[in-house]
C-alpha cells in the first residue's frame, strides 16, 4: 500500500545533472579569482564574492557547459578533430590522457607561436622528426659521426618535447578545447583568426570575448579541470 502518496519518477537526465553540479561544487569550479583582477566580460557569470574572492555561479557554469557539450557532441558525430591545449601544470596530464583517449591532438607543455597561423611551417618540423625517428629505426644515423649524431639525437629530444601531441595533426583541427584562455592567448588569437572555434575553461580573470563557448569557471583546480575536461569529452566520444 502507498497510503495515497504519489510517486513520481526523477527523469535520468536531471539526477545526472544534480551530480555535476555537485561535482563542480566539490572540485572548487566556484572559486574565482580576487575581485581586483576580474576581467568586465565575466561580471555576468560572478554570484557574488567572500573574503574578496569572486564566488562564480555554478548554475551559469553548468548552462555553458551543455551549451559546449552540445557543440562537441555534433563534432564528434561528424567525426571533426579537435585540438586540446593545456600547458599549466595543474592541466597538463589531464590534457594529454583526455587526448591520447579520445585521439585527439593535444599541446601540453608550451604553446609554439604559429602552430595554427603558420602551420606549414610547423608541419615541416613534425615532418622533420618523423624522419629522424625513421633512420634511428633502419640504421640511417649510422652514416654521420658520433658527434652529429648526438646533436641530431637532442634535436628529436627537442622536437618530440613539444610536437608529440601533434604528430598526427595533418591539417588544421575543426576546433579547440583550452584550460585559462588568459594564459594560452596566442594560442586563442590564432584559433580566431582562422576562424577555429574555441571552448575554453576560463576563470573570471579572463577576457572571454574572443571565445566561442567560455565556461567560466576555476582553471587553477586540478579536481575542477579534469571534472570538465571529461564531460566534453565524454560528449564527443557518446556520438563518434
Amino acid at each position: 500500500m502507498h497510503f495515497g502518496l504519489t510517486f513520481v519518477r526523477i527523469p535520468h537526465a536531471v539526477i545526472e545533472d544534480k551530480q555535476i553540479l555537485e561535482a563542480m561544487a566539490k572540485a572548487g569550479v566556484h572559486f574565482g579569482v580576487p575581485r581586483s583582477r576580474r576581467h568586465p566580460s565575466t561580471k555576468s557569470f560572478v554570484f557574488g564574492t567572500k573574503n574578496d574572492i569572486e564566488i562564480i555561479d555554478l548554475e551559469k557554469t553548468f548552462e555553458s557547459l551543455k551549451k559546449a557539450q552540445e557543440f562537441v557532441t555534433e563534432l564528434g558525430r561528424l567525426g571533426k578533430k579537435i585540438l586540446m591545449v593545456g600547458n599549466k601544470s595543474e592541466a597538463r596530464e589531464i590534457i594529454k590522457v583526455a587526448a591520447e583517449r579520445s585521439g585527439q591532438p593535444y599541446v601540453n607543455l608550451r604553446w609554439i607561436g604559429g602552430t595554427l597561423t603558420n602551420f606549414d611551417q610547423i608541419r615541416k618540423r613534425i615532418d622533420r622528426l618523423a624522419t629522424l625517428k625513421e633512420e634511428g629505426k633502419t640504421g640511417g644515423l649510422e652514416k654521420y659521426t658520433k658527434r652529429e649524431r648526438g646533436h641530431l639525437s637532442h634535436e628529436v629530444k627537442n622536437l618530440e618535447r613539444f610536437f608529440s601531441g601533434i604528430v598526427n595533426m595533418v591539417a588544421l583541427p575543426d576546433a579547440m578545447i583550452v584550460v585559462d584562455s588568459s594564459k594560452e592567448e596566442i594560442a586563442v588569437v590564432e584559433a580566431h583568426k582562422l576562424h577555429i572555434p574555441v571552448i575554453a575553461l576560463c576563470n573570471s580573470d579572463c577576457d572571454i570575448r574572443l571565445v566561442e563557448y567560455p565556461i567560466v569557471g576555476n582553471d587553477k583546480s586540478a579536481p575542477g579541470i579534469k571534472l570538465i575536461i571529461e564531460e566534453l569529452m565524454k560528449a564527443y566520444s557518446r556520438s563518434a
